[in-house]
């Protein structure tokens, strides 16, 4: 395949998809289970994604698919930072904010992802197994095994024709109020469900737009013409509230560590 074409995030070229159609595009590719933007913090789908357009730059036998701690999941992002050195590709790729599990650090990087992806994607991997390429791992948490169950209590003797008349009488008054209530309270799921769903769409979509005017006026920074607007835009930007910090503060001490293990 040839070699990538570069994506840069921009208000023009960035799709805004919610969080729910990204996890679906990457389980629609890679057969995963995974339920939240945060599962994508252990590096192994985005190794697995560049191995199905350019499987001899990345060393997937090496990807840790299984991985349950930070370390593992450095491992991974060095493949994938080590896979775009050699494919040339631009993109900086902020492991230590990556593997805390952050969902806006993740949302970011997963939107930039999924625009590169399609528009790379030749559609030539049309016999490419995802599932058997990883030996079948990738799954997000072991299924429990069943229960045993408790051996069954010895019987009771009959109850007496009158009194069983009057239990089924009982009971089919019971179970008449009982489906009324749960199809009530499955009505109310439904709608509040909808509703939470509209919210996040609009919220991720509110947060695209922050972004792309934050890069906007930081590529303006050193422009004098525009500094004061800028800034004042940047501080409406940056403003925080008592008991609620920015999407992207960090916790003290962090910001160091970052700085020195950004690049591997």
């Amino acid at each position: 395949m040839a070699m990538p074409i570069n994506v840069t995030s921009t208000s023009n070229n960035m799709d805004t998809l919610s969080r729910n159609e990204l996890i679906e595009f990457v389980n629609g590719c890679l057969e995963l289970n995974y339920t939240k933007v945060e599962n994508m913090c252990t590096g192994a789908a985005y190794c697995q994604m560049i191995h199905m357009l350019w499987p001899n730059k990345l060393p997937l036998k090496k990807v840790k698919f299984d991985a349950k701690l930070e370390h593992a999941y450095i491992d991974n992002w060095k493949l994938l930072q080590d896979s775009f050195k050699k494919l040339h590709i631009e993109k900086d790729v902020p492991i230590q904010r990556l593997v805390k599990g952050r969902f806006q650090d993740n949302f970011e990087f997963l939107q930039w992802f999924y625009k590169f992806f399609t528009i790379n994607d030749s559609g030539d991997h049309d016999s490419y197994d995802p599932k058997a390429q990883r030996g079948g791992a990738g799954g997000i948490a072991a299924a429990r095994s069943p229960a045993k169950r408790a051996p069954a209590p010895a019987k009771k003797a009959a109850p007496s024709a009158a009194a069983a008349a009057s239990n089924n009488v009982k009971r089919s008054g019971s179970n008449t109020n009982s489906n009324a209530e749960v199809k009530r309270l499955q009505a109310e799921l439904h709608e509040m469900t909808l509703t939470v769903e509209g919210v996040e769409k609009e919220r991720d979509f509110y947060f695209g737009k922050l972004r792309n005017i934050e890069e906007l006026c930081q590529d303006k920074e050193g422009d004098e013409t525009h500094a004061d607007f800028v800034a004042l835009v940047l501080e409406i930007l940056y403003q925080t509230e008592d008991g609620f910090g920015g999407p992207g503060d960090e916790v003290e001490g962090e910001e160091y560590e970052e700085d020195e293990q950004e690049e591997y």
